[in-house]
């Protein structure tokens, strides 16, 4: 396998504006890099390093490397395949002194670009204009930090005359809250060093699987571990009416599908709970639609599995949000999941990787996944 003969590299990007790789002094100070990427919320990282004392201060320190605010790419080749793990900003370090030499540490943590979303609070109106479009106007005054707007067109189209949209908290506050209302979802994810998609639709199930978690299956078995569980009051159903706006009846809301699309399973889990969609009755009959799409979008998956996998066994990264098969869990948990969830942890001569995998029930689709 190309990964066992050329190893897994570190690339750490650190600067700025503009992130450069990093001097020999930070890099060989280095101990341990973690990154989470999370479907449900922002990316984050931390990146330990050891510290040696000079005469005034800790060599690191000095110059403002670390300084909150600095932007931060960390990624890895696995055999001669670069993969961007984050594209992020530097919003917290700490300096924890020890007595015994060669012990003191540097902890730098940060989240992805996202964070600049979130540091100025406005308000704005944006008159005649879809979700979609208030979006991408964002995303646009981002563009120093490779942001490419990728939004999925939402249903509804507001008229001045009957609503305007307004914004009254900060841009990614705002973008999140457009989101959950058509059941989308927000994120920003890297797609190679200094370039960044601002994601905003509905969850991604339509991208090609990953290759598959394998367990029990002899020399073939490339998980460490992983378990499945099942909780049958994650889905929702919904009731809900809204008012035909000329004979001013009310008319009741059907069930709606989730858009998470395509399924993933062959038995999934019955809605067990029913919550009540209580702003329907003042909204026109596709703001009613989306709102009942979007509850029932928003409930969380009914089965999860979580595991660790050594990433040279396994051969890839894996990545979130996106789609991975497993096999050899029985018929129940077989299938294809989606990746909620991956935690990397890096250090010399080790790197594995924590996941959270989740699906609307049991049984999978196809009798077989592909390794």
């Amino acid at each position: 396998m190309l990964t066992n003969l050329l190893g897994i590299r570190l690339v750490l990007l650190i600067g700025k504006t503009i992130p450069l790789p990093a001097s020999y002094d930070v890099t060989s100070a280095l101990v341990k890099v973690e990154v989470t990427n999370d479907a449900k919320s922002a990316d984050g990282f931390q990146i330990t390093f050891s510290l040696a004392k000079g005469i005034l201060d800790y060599s690191l320190l000095l110059g403002g490397t670390f300084d909150p605010g600095t932007r931060v790419v960390i990624g890895v080749i696995l055999g001669a395949i670069p993969e961007v793990l984050i594209d992020g900003i530097i919003t917290h370090h700490q300096v924890a002194p020890s007595n015994e030499p060669g012990m003191s540490t540097l902890t730098v943590t940060g989240t992805d670009v996202s964070v600049m979303l979130d540091l100025e609070e406005k308000n704005e109106k944006y008159e005649n204009q879809p979700d979609f479009v208030i979006f991408t106007r964002l995303i646009a005054a981002y563009a120093q930090f490779g942001l490419v707007p990728e939004p999925t067109p939402t249903t509804d189209f507001p008229i001045m005359l009957q609503r305007i949209p307004r914004q009254q908290e900060t841009d990614l506050k705002f973008i999140q809250r457009m989101a959950t209302r058509n059941g989308f979802v927000f994120y920003i994810e890297p797609v190679t060093f200094g370039v960044n998609t601002a994601y905003f639709g509905p969850e991604n199930r339509l991208s090609i699987p990953q290759p598959a978690l394998s367990m029990n299956m002899g020399p073939s078995t490339n998980v460490d571990s992983l378990s499945f569980s099942q909780d049958g009051l994650a889905p929702v159903g919904t009731k809900g009416t809204f008012i035909e706006p000329i004979t001013k009846i009310s008319i009741p809301i059907p069930s709606l599908p989730s858009l998470k699309i395509p399924p993933l399973v062959s038995s999934p889990t019955q809605a067990l709970r029913t919550t009540l969609l209580r702003d329907t009755s003042n909204q026109n009959p596709a703001q009613a639609a989306t709102s009942a799409i979007a509850a029932v979008t928003n409930a969380p998956d009914s089965v999860t599995g979580q595991g660790r996998v050594d990433t040279v066994r396994y051969g890839n990264v894996l990545r979130a949000r996106k789609l991975v098969g497993v096999r050899g869990a029985g018929s129940s948990y077989d299938g294809f999941y989606f990746v909620q969830r991956v935690s990397h942890s890096i250090a010399r001569g080790q790197y594995t990787q924590s996941f959270t995998l989740s699906r609307e029930g049991t049984g999978a689709l196809l009798p077989a996944v592909i390794p």
